[in-house]
């Protein structure tokens, strides 16, 4: 793990609010599966965007974020910003397929896609691995060098 490269900028942000993103995410798309209901990955597709595409400080899930871990008192754990930036745009692309999935009627198909997003997720939410590093080192990075 130590060969793994992220994406690097100046910017950083708070792990602990990254780590309560997933859980949320994760939970979102427990919700959708469960309820057979394309709104929350509607909802978590927007979310995803303006992590990852838009200079806005908070999305929906960020903004609950953030206050859940001020009430819980969570210590603050300064990271890159970089790398959860493209983890963003990852989710936010899984997300899409999923949706489509869905809305295509290849349930199954959207399945497999949301475990491995939840999977993602709950990697970065239990142990704070990111696999967006671990994906930009082995699929994007060699396409630059």
């Amino acid at each position: 793990m130590k060969q793994i490269v992220c994406p690097i900028s100046n910017e950083k942000i708070n792990e602990q609010i990254t780590r309560l993103n997933a859980l949320i995410g994760i939970v979102i798309v427990a919700l959708g599966f469960t309820l057979n209901s394309v709104f929350f990955f509607a909802f978590l597709l927007a979310d995803f965007y303006i992590r990852a595409f838009t200079g806005l400080k908070f999305s929906p899930i960020s903004y609950t974020s953030h206050r859940l871990a001020n009430a819980l008192n969570l210590q603050r754990k300064e990271i890159g910003k970089a790398p959860k930036v493209f983890a963003a745009r990852l989710g936010f692309v899984m997300t899409l397929v999923i949706t489509t999935l869905f809305l295509s009627g290849l349930t199954t198909a959207a399945l497999v896609v949301g475990g491995i997003l939840v999977f993602f997720s709950s990697l970065e939410f239990a142990l704070g691995v990111c696999m967006g590093c671990i994906l930009y080192t082995y699929v994007i990075l060699p396409f630059y060098k």
